[in-house]
């Protein structure tokens, strides 16, 4: 499975946005979770084997962590979408034509109002 089946479900996205915030351990992701247990164990499977998450054995508890890595073909997919971001330099010459623009406009104005 692939991170995109992975995060078709709503239950995985809302444990990924907990793992974003701290590690767990299944159970504490099963008590934010109306998901039974099992449920949450299948659900960790998914997440584990599409990449998006790791996990590390602490004693008898085994704590999951976001793998942001595990992401990538998502940004990359939304970076095509979206393309790149607009260099600041360019939005602030933009900013000063349309400055320059609208001060000639409203000058052209007040002179046919005088005349």
């Amino acid at each position: 499975m692939d991170a995109f089946d992975a995060l078709a479900d709503g239950t995985r996205r809302r444990m990924l946005l907990e793992l974003a915030i701290t590690p767990r351990t299944a159970g504490q992701l099963a008590d934010a979770e109306p998901t039974s247990r099992p449920g949450i164990s299948r659900h960790l499977r998914v997440l584990r084997e599409s990449g998006l998450v790791d996990v590390t054995a602490t004693g008898r508890n085994r704590v999951y962590s976001l793998a942001p890595h595990g992401l990538t073909p998502v940004r990359e997919l939304l970076q095509r979408l979206t393309g790149p971001p607009i260099p600041e330099q360019r939005l602030a010459a933009l900013e000063l034509e349309v400055r320059r623009t609208s001060r000639e406009r409203r000058g052209a104005t007040e002179q046919e109002e005088s005349a």
